[in-house]
């Protein structure tokens, strides 16, 4: 068994980007998360969803599917709903129903955290759903915009106010309560 700490994973990705080798800091994490204890202070299911951000990287969209797939059947604590990248990753492989499923079911019990939103947004944003991506920003912005406890939430939620405000103007729609929020930064 083994343990793992941010600073490992700090330097595995570091590397991965150094060398532009994603398909090994993929296999090495994977590798991780098999043999990861349960104490460690990086969980199990946030080793899967990090390898799968290096699949994608790669571009091995089917792969990152699986390992999202094994962080959401983990059930541990990730920093983005591994769900949400999930959805991501399906509309790469354009399986769009199946991804548009995975977004609802997030919905259904509500994302409980900013980069979750946010990722969701700048997601559907990329594939051209404005629309898509204006209502879960709106949900973010709305959901949080009263739970400021902390500068770092505050960064987040300005990004998600920053996006949504983009994707506004990209859908031309005129300026509301929810834009002002900007002014006040």
């Amino acid at each position: 068994m083994t343990r793992v700490t941010t600073a490992d994973l700090d330097r595995l990705e570091f590397r991965a980007v150094q060398s532009g080798d994603h398909t090994d800091a993929a296999r090495e994490l994977i590798a991780l998360a098999n043999r990861v204890e349960s104490d460690s202070e990086i969980s199990r299911a946030e080793l899967f969803v990090r390898a799968g951000e290096q699949w994608e990287m790669a571009q091995e969209f089917d792969r990152a599917t699986a390992a999202y797939q094994r962080a959401i059947d983990d059930g541990g604590i990730t920093v983005i709903d591994a769900r949400a990248l999930l959805a991501g990753a399906l509309l790469e492989l354009d399986r769009t129903e199946a991804a548009y499923a995975q977004l609802e079911r997030l919905r259904g019990e509500g994302p409980r955290n900013l980069p979750t939103y946010i990722t969701i947004a700048e997601t559907l944003q990329a594939h051209g759903d404005l629309r898509g991506a204006h209502d879960w920003s709106t949900l973010g912005v709305e959901r949080f915009r009263h739970q400021d406890v902390s500068p770092y939430v505050h960064d987040l939620l300005m990004e998600l106010v920053r996006t949504r405000f983009r994707i506004r103007m990209d859908l031309n729609l005129t300026e509301d309560a929810l834009d002002r929020l900007l002014d006040d930064e």
